[in-house]
């Protein structure tokens, strides 16, 4: 299968005053030529990252741990969508309120169904696929990344505010909070002020000095103590920011500064890595030789993983052994290096949304000027903010 994206340099010429119809066209085109390139006469769309994406960011779960509450089929004139009937209003009036242009053309068709029926049996609610040849997002993963993995730019401008917005979240919270602040109460100040700024907190992980081990720290009832971090993975109009930061009270350890100057040379190779056409298993090598070069352990990168393609889903996909993606110009990454000090119990990790451009230049994301960095790389990096 190629990872050509179908329409992706017509696409780059629009620009961010680009309509929701006219970006549903945009994302349309590029799936017809997914279509063309695994040989089938429709796509069922399932996930929530790919409808979303497909559908302008519109919310297609009620829980957040949930399936979808509908499916798409892509065809070659249009989209079809299979919805349960006690949401279809709803979904009509508000998500898809932004393509009505579609939605009265018959470029988009809702089909509801009773909320006991299966969503899945597509020929059930659209008989003529019962003869067609359909692809779905597994037998079409390759393609279908491929199609969404440059962003648009009105895509881009909604992406930039989202991890701007989420960056700030971050700054307001850890500037208040004190080494008495349970995780708990850190994750509840994040949460609200994510959704108070209509995005969906999909991770909050809070992780106190007492807990530096793990790297994927769910909230407690502990303290912060002297040495914090503080995790969001934000959604709003399907995109996700991805954003880490640190809080210290009081001095720092000895070592502790060099650890996390360390991390930062780590995440600063991986940057130097990133250009359209990269593989990104490559990127993977990259950040193998850069832990023992900056002095971690020669097995760091296998203690957690290290991050990936961003964008409607958490990572899209992860950077993994024999991942067969390569990289895209107007991708987005989210690339997470840690590392851990087993002697002095002191962990690191650096965290931000970026995107990279045509040339291969990063631009990053989620940055909030109120937040202290230091520049690695001629780039502004976060540090750990000391209170």
């Amino acid at each position: 299968m190629t990872q050509q994206t179908p329409g992706t340099q017509q696409s780059q010429q629009q620009t961010p005053q680009m309509s929701p119809v006219e970006e549903l066209a945009a994302k349309h085109r590029r799936l017809v030529g997914v279509l063309d390139d695994v040989g089938a006469d429709g796509l069922v769309l399932s996930s929530e990252g790919a409808l979303s994406w497909l559908l302008v960011g519109a919310r297609v779960h009620i829980s957040l741990a949930g399936a979808p509450i509908l499916r798409a089929l892509v065809t070659r004139e249009g989209v079809e969508i299979g919805v349960f009937s006690n949401e279809a209003a709803r979904i009509r009036e508000e998500e898809l309120a932004h393509l009505a242009g579609a939605l009265d053309d018959g470029t988009v068709t809702l089909h509801p169904i009773a909320w006991h029926a299966d969503v899945d049996a597509v020929a059930s609610w659209f008989p003529a696929a019962a003869g067609w040849r359909l692809a779905d997002e597994a037998s079409a993963a390759l393609p279908l990344r491929a199609a969404r993995a440059s962003l648009l730019a009105p895509e881009v401008e909604r992406y930039r505010a989202l991890c701007r917005e989420s960056a700030e979240v971050l700054t307001d919270a850890l500037s208040t909070t004190t080494p008495q602040t349970s995780e708990f109460q850190l994750a509840a100040e994040l949460g609200g002020a994510l959704t108070a700024r209509g995005a969906e907190p999909v991770v909050l992980l809070a992780q106190g000095a007492d807990r530096a081990a793990h790297r994927h720290p769910l909230p407690t009832s502990g303290p912060l103590g002297r040495r914090a971090m503080a995790v969001v993975c934000a959604r709003r109009g399907g995109l996700i920011a991805n954003v880490t930061r640190w809080v210290g009270f009081g001095e720092p350890l000895a070592g502790e500064d060099a650890l996390d100057a360390a991390i930062l040379d780590v995440e600063a190779d991986i940057f130097a890595a990133l250009r359209p056409g990269v593989a990104l298993a490559d990127v993977l090598e990259t950040i193998r030789r850069a832990y023992p070069a900056h002095g971690f352990d020669a097995e760091e990168w296998s203690r957690h993983h290290q991050g990936g393609a961003a964008g409607y889903q958490g990572r899209d996909p992860r950077v993994s052994p024999g991942v067969p993606d390569v990289l895209h110009p107007d991708q987005a990454f989210a690339f997470n290096p840690t590392g851990f000090d087993a002697r002095q119990g002191l962990g690191a990790k650096v965290e931000d949304t970026v995107l990279m451009r045509q040339d291969g230049g990063v631009e990053v994301l989620s940055l909030d000027p109120r937040w202290p960095s230091i520049e690695v790389a001629g780039r502004d990096r976060p540090r750990t903010l000391r209170r």
